[in-house]
């Protein structure tokens, strides 16, 4: 958009989240859900958004919020995806939190090749009560691969690289407020000491 400084008008959004507390990126991205109820695509569109701002205190104009919205539309398809949003508002993993999501990526990284497989998952990531092996649904490598893909495997190449791991908990870590929180949560999900 000519005219509107994307950078500034994104600060000013930082600004205006950071002054009305600590629990209002979450609160962002619990409204972008709520929006998107209707066809639960995870993403929000030119209308959905700037409602979604306004209710979280933002107040910008028509032009800035599409300005705002192109910026952070990576497929060019008119709509954001919020957790591409949030991580954009929140910005990547601070020191503290990256350093726990490293951590948990170092305990399955098992071979130290700078990428989990699923030969890395198996003895870390136990199958025996999910219930898709409980009913033969699954086996113990379909479990890991749709494991892994959960976690960002974009290429769908069955590996989570280290930038994919970090990426996913960057979308993750931008709707927890506290980084005691973050922290905590990685730590028992991952049994880290």
């Amino acid at each position: 958009m000519p005219g509107v400084d994307v950078i500034e008008v994104l600060d000013r959004v930082r600004a205006a989240l950071k002054r009305r507390g600590s629990r209002t990126i979450a609160g962002l991205g619990r409204t972008f859900r709520a929006l998107d109820s209707y066809d639960g695509n995870k993403k929000v569109d030119a209308e959905e958004f700037s409602v979604g701002l306004r209710e979280n205190g933002v107040d910008l104009t028509q032009e800035e919020a599409d300005a705002l919205l192109t910026y952070f539309d990576k497929d060019g398809d008119g709509n954001v995806c919020f957790d591409e949003f949030l991580v954009g508002i929140r910005g990547r993993l601070n020191e503290r939190r990256e350093a726990i999501a490293l951590k948990a990526f170092l305990k399955f990284d098992k071979d130290c090749s700078g990428a989990i497989t699923v030969d890395d998952m198996k003895g870390v990531y136990n199958t025996d009560f999910h219930p898709k092996k409980q009913s033969g649904e699954m086996t113990d490598d379909e479990i890991f691969l749709d494991f892994l893909s959960n976690f960002g495997d974009k290429n769908n190449d069955g590996m989570i690289t280290k930038d994919e791991w970090i990426e996913y908990y960057s979308a993750v870590s931008a709707n927890i407020d506290n980084d005691d929180h973050f922290i905590l949560l990685m730590r028992n999900a991952w049994q880290l000491d």
